[in-house]
């Protein structure tokens, strides 16, 4: 965990990192966010990796250990309004694989979070997956930032990914950066400060 102690934040984020990489590296990146009143959290996977094959793979090639890390998101969910956390209050982020597992574990689990950040990603499932997702985000900010040559993340994912979650109600800002490969943009870094802030701000 980095970020303020959980007794005086004034919002929490599950953030998620990416395929073969670590908690703590993740944490270093929500460090760089400059939040001091916000406290992150980070599971870790136990291989480094949350799923074994593409995010675009049939869902059931990344079973069980898709559903194992659903359950460890909801897990932390769980724990942070049993803590006295509000859904506005509560966020979720997350990079590359992490950003899938966030963005999906948002879907499945609609309500109006403080931010839902997602850097590198897209929902899960193969082409022609159907999104019937139940619920509603009532205006949560969902931020794709993702580049249009990411050679993990087609940007039809991308695309489609906006598209349901602004059908579910969520205020989405998408930032496509041309040419920019894979990784975390500068200007993603930027909207993301700009939507934890707001996010301190709610009631």
């Amino acid at each position: 965990m980095t970020g303020a102690p959980l007794s005086r934040a004034k919002g929490a984020i599950v953030t998620i990192h990416g395929r073969g990489a670590t908690a703590t590296g993740i944490l270093d990146f929500a460090d760089a966010l400059a939040q001091p009143d916000i406290a992150f959290l980070a599971p870790q996977a136990a291989t480094g990796s949350w799923y074994p094959n593409s995010f675009l793979a049939p869902f059931e090639a990344n079973q069980p250990h898709l559903d194992r890390a659903l359950a460890t998101v909801r897990e932390l969910l769980d724990a942070l309004e049993e803590m006295g956390f509000s859904p506005v209050e509560i966020g979720l982020m997350g990079f590359s694989q992490g950003a899938c597992l966030a963005l999906e574990s948002a879907a499945r689990r609609p309500r109006r979070y403080g931010a839902v950040l997602g850097f590198a990603g897209g929902l899960i499932g193969p082409p022609g997956t159907p999104r019937n997702y139940a619920g509603a985000l009532d205006g949560a900010p969902v931020l794709l930032a993702c580049s249009d040559i990411d050679p993990h993340i087609p940007l039809e994912r991308v695309e489609e990914s906006a598209a349901v979650f602004t059908a579910l109600g969520a205020d989405v800002t998408k930032r496509i950066h041309p040419g920019f490969g894979h990784g975390i943009h500068p200007d993603g870094v930027v909207e993301a400060r700009r939507i934890l802030v707001a996010m301190q701000r709610l009631d």
